[in-house]
């Protein structure tokens, strides 16, 4: 297909829940072709049993190339394995070898959690410091800020491709390259913007990176994450190792000496969870015949309608998302005060956004399945909740977002 289409992108290929879906961010909706791949999964496993394994045994290895199309890089620098975090630690082991002067790392104070819970572990492990970059509105990173934080005693520097509260997207070739030039190793956590937008890890030089595939990827909720490492770093090997990361082809002589695989795939340690793999297998068919600068230009026309909407009829309700292209990723957040109780009246009325603490409802118009009329109508049902004050009557204990 050339693009998706102005209205109706590719709708038809997902199982939507009913009423509008705003929360793809957190998790993408069900694609048919992820269901049908667990399906096809589970069959082979009632039918074959353990020869399954023979089909089984290269599907983590088979996804690199579709996973390469979409962060840009090469297959044997991507592999479908782990979690966020699991691949994060396991990268950071490798990767953060505190020398001289250089023994600190640094992120930013608007990083997912699990992200600083790992760089704090870490520094705790090889006695350095995590230092993290303050934000000046407390939503957003200026790149003056982080150069400023770059001093000689930063070994690496871990930064998110879009901030997951505010949807800021950061400019991953010249961070990449500042962070060279003053002679850090830097890693990128593109859980919010894969799928969302195109990237190009290889060619900005970047060491390494980390992402799920539960969110743009529509994968399903734990769905198996993802790594990239530089073809440049190939030679290292990696500090936590296991055996579906030894070279396949002498993996099962179960020999006590570990023989790396090729590039990315040494990363790999336990068996691979194949009916998870499954559904990531499928939801990359959605991709196939996309064409990500179509996907990108989409979103960003979804979240120039919703934040154009909101100006003009929901003034309470403040749009902490830059309006500029080159640093918006694909989901839009407000501001308010009672933003928890209004995403809780939201999803009462059938409209699925989310909340994050304290005060931000965010808005994700997902190129490859929102409609314009949504976002018109979740504008319209907003109105109506701040005219009425119906939102403060909703119970929002033991809400999770």
């Amino acid at each position: 297909m050339s693009g998706p289409p102005s209205d109706l992108p590719c709708r038809e290929l997902f199982a939507l829940p009913a009423g509008i879906y705003l929360d793809g961010n957190s998790l993408g909706a069900m694609p048919h072709s992820a269901r049908e791949a667990v399906i096809r999964r589970l069959d082979e496993w009632q039918t074959q049993a353990v020869s399954g394994w023979d089909e089984w045994f290269g599907l983590a290895e088979s996804l690199s190339p579709a996973l390469g199309q979409l962060v840009g890089a090469k297959p044997s620098e991507v592999i479908a394995t782990g979690s966020i975090t699991a691949n994060l630690h396991a990268l950071l082991a490798t990767f953060y070898q505190p020398q001289g002067q250089r023994r600190h790392l640094l992120a930013t104070e608007l990083d997912f959690p699990t992200d600083v819970y790992a760089l704090q572990s870490w520094a705790a492990q090889r006695g350095g410091e995590l230092r993290l970059i303050p934000s000046r509105d407390s939503q957003t990173l200026h790149p003056d800020d982080v150069a400023a934080a770059l001093t000689p005693e930063i070994a690496l520097i871990l930064l998110p491709t879009v901030l997951y509260r505010s949807g800021q997207l950061l400019n991953v070739p010249q961070l990449t390259a500042l962070a060279h030039e003053r002679g850090a190793l830097i890693g990128w956590d593109a859980a919010h913007s894969i799928g969302a937008l195109p990237h190009g890890f290889h060619d900005a030089g970047a060491d390494f990176a980390v992402w799920c595939s539960y969110k743009y990827l529509n994968a399903g909720p734990g769905a198996p994450g993802g790594l990239f490492v530089h073809e440049r770093h190939h030679d290292r090997l990696p500090a936590l190792r296991g055996w579906w990361g030894n070279d396949k082809a002498s993996q099962f002589e179960m020999t006590p000496d570990y023989r790396p695989s090729a590039g990315a795939a040494a990363y790999q340690q336990g068996t691979p969870p194949i009916l998870a793999l499954a559904a990531l297998e499928g939801a990359l068919k959605v991709f196939a015949d996309v064409d990500l600068a179509d996907i990108r230009a989409r979103s960003l026309s979804l979240t120039d309608r919703l934040i154009s909407l909101v100006d003009r009829h929901l003034p309470e309700l403040r749009v902490i998302t830059p309006r500029d292209h080159a640093q918006r990723g694909g989901h839009v957040s407000l501001a308010h005060p009672q933003a928890r109780a209004l995403s809780a009246a939201l999803r009462q009325r059938g409209i699925i956004p989310d909340f994050r603490a304290p005060d931000v409802l965010r808005l994700a118009p997902v190129a490859l399945y929102t409609l314009e009329a949504e976002l018109e109508e979740t504008v319209r049902v907003l109105r109506e909740l701040l005219d009425t004050g119906a939102h403060l009557k909703v119970d929002v204990s033991g809400a999770v977002s």
